[in-house]
């Protein structure tokens, strides 16, 4: 599948499965932060206002540990199909992480949030953010002491919806990598990308609740299959 198959744009997905092999926990991994909280408690809208202490200081450790990782070659080979692409690429991430950042790409949209940003329950803004919300730090725009993880909690709308369908419209090609194919809107984007006319190829660890949707599915790790496909698409 490389270019003498005239593909000349793009939408990628990625999902909790390309940072796993950088040693992030995923909700649906035993061990880790997740396995000693409940999602509905530390992921939700009801979560965050029945125990906002418990909330904001599982996202502190989980900004903590952000740092003691380092992208993989799954991130690298992302970057690098970033540099040298030409025709259009949007890398849609369903990962709150920044180590696609890290390897170097820039065409990248969050659309579940990120850990390395706030967002304020009193005016709306967003920032960058490093610290400890523990500590209720002030709006840097507002200065109201009403800050929350920028992270698209269960039961709210993902970021950059209209921009993704955009992309999915003029897309000739539709890859996901390591996700579970069970999170909607996410999940769904390979049946809209089929019904627009793009191929669709599935890069997993295993078989996914999606897999049947896809044109092809490719079965090992990210860090194998993705440089792998980079590789023939920049031939």
């Amino acid at each position: 599948m490389g270019r003498m198959t005239a593909i000349r744009n793009i939408v990628v997905l990625t999902g909790a499965g390309i940072s796993a092999e950088s040693g992030i926990d995923t909700f649906r991994d035993a061990g880790g932060l997740w396995e000693q909280h409940r999602v509905e408690d530390v992921a939700t809208p009801e979560g965050f206002a029945r125990d906002p202490d418990l909330v904001l200081n599982f996202y502190d450790m989980r900004r903590a540990a952000l740092a003691q990782v380092k992208p993989n070659a799954a991130h690298h080979a992302l970057a690098r199909l970033d540099a040298e692409w030409t025709g259009n690429l949007l890398i849609v991430t369903q990962n709150v992480d920044d180590l696609h950042e890290r390897a170097g790409a820039a065409r990248v949209l969050h659309m579940h949030g990120e850990l390395l940003s706030a967002l304020c329950s009193a005016c709306g803004e967003r920032s960058a953010f490093a610290g400890a919300m523990i500590q209720r730090p002030a709006c840097p725009h507002c200065g109201a002491r009403a800050l929350r993880p920028d992270v698209v909690w269960f039961g709210e709308m993902p970021y950059g919806m209209d921009r993704i369908y955009d992309a999915l419209r003029v897309a000739d090609l539709f890859v996901s990598i390591g996700t579970s194919g069970a999170v909607y809107p996410a999940a769904g984007f390979v049946r809209d990308a089929r019904e627009l006319g793009a191929r669709t190829l599935e890069l997993n660890l295993e078989r996914s609740e999606g897999s049947y949707w896809f044109d092809k599915t490719r079965q090992c790790r990210a860090g194998d299959l993705v440089p792998a496909w980079v590789e023939e698409m920049l031939r």
